[in-house]
């Protein structure tokens, strides 16, 4: 059921202009927890994928809200990594329009887990001016922006430009030569940082105090237990950290690598 939303949001108040009506689908709850967003490239090569993914499980599982715009790429990853029931996806369309249609899935399970916001009455179609809108709100709604991969033309670099017009940070992750040439340059201004190690940034950089997770997971690991006790244990970390690289399975047991 589409909502209008009739309170101010006070991070909101960071934009240029409050937007005169908002409206949401889902759990408006997640408006209270701490949050951050994570956006970029459409077209993320592997590396970006993995660290997207990262990023956003590990401050989900500490507890932060993943904000991101719902699009192809990094932002699905993002939604995808920090779990539907922890993530909110601001649109740039009417409500019952699910764009892109890639994604209609993931926007229905938003929906249904987590919150999905639009300054946009229903049928209200995504136009330039409606996503550049779109990302000044996921901006607003964040402690501070990751970009995890830009390039120097890319829709996120505006981001880039509101989060350091309302004084907040933006960070990154290190590229090779030639790759994520947009972020790459902004860390040469000495305008946005680099994440060199995920758990330590999370851990702290944002004064997170939630490495029993993964120390518990691991500790299990040691012993390896067989696939099928591991998974009634641990659903969705097993699951998770084998993509991440961080165990295998051989023989039906689990082994750290």
């Amino acid at each position: 059921m589409i909502l209008e939303i009739d309170f101010k949001i006070d991070e909101l108040s960071s934009m240029k202009k409050y937007p005169e009506e908002l409206f949401c689908i889902g759990n408006i709850d997640l408006l209270k927890k701490r949050k951050i967003s994570i956006i970029g490239s459409r077209r993320p090569n592997s590396y970006t994928k993995e660290f997207t993914y990262k990023l956003a499980s590990k401050f989900s599982d500490a507890g932060i809200c993943i904000i991101s715009g719902a699009a192809m790429g990094v932002d699905a990853i993002a939604h995808q990594g920090a779990k539907s029931n922890n993530t909110i996806a601001v649109v740039a369309n009417g409500l019952n329009i699910r764009y892109p249609s890639v994604n209609k899935n993931l926007i229905l399970d938003i929906e249904k887990n987590g919150l999905v916001l639009s300054a946009y009455k229903e049928n209200e179609k995504a136009r330039n001016y409606t996503f550049v809108h779109r990302n000044e709100i996921i901006v607003a709604l964040s402690e501070f922006l990751i970009v995890t991969e830009a390039d120097l033309d890319s829709g996120s670099l505006t981001s880039v430009n509101y989060a350091l017009k309302m004084g907040k940070e933006v960070f990154t992750i290190p590229h090779r030569i030639n790759e994520s040439l947009g972020t790459q340059n902004l860390v040469k201004q000495g305008l946005i940082k680099v994440i060199y190690d995920v758990d330590e940034f999370i851990y702290k950089t944002c004064g997170l105090q939630n490495k029993s997770i993964e120390d518990e997971v691991l500790l299990f690991c040691k012993n390896n237990p067989t696939y099928e006790i591991a998974i009634q244990k641990f659903p969705n970390k097993i699951f998770e950290y084998e993509l991440e690289g961080k165990i295998k399975i051989e023989n039906g047991k689990i082994k750290i690598i």
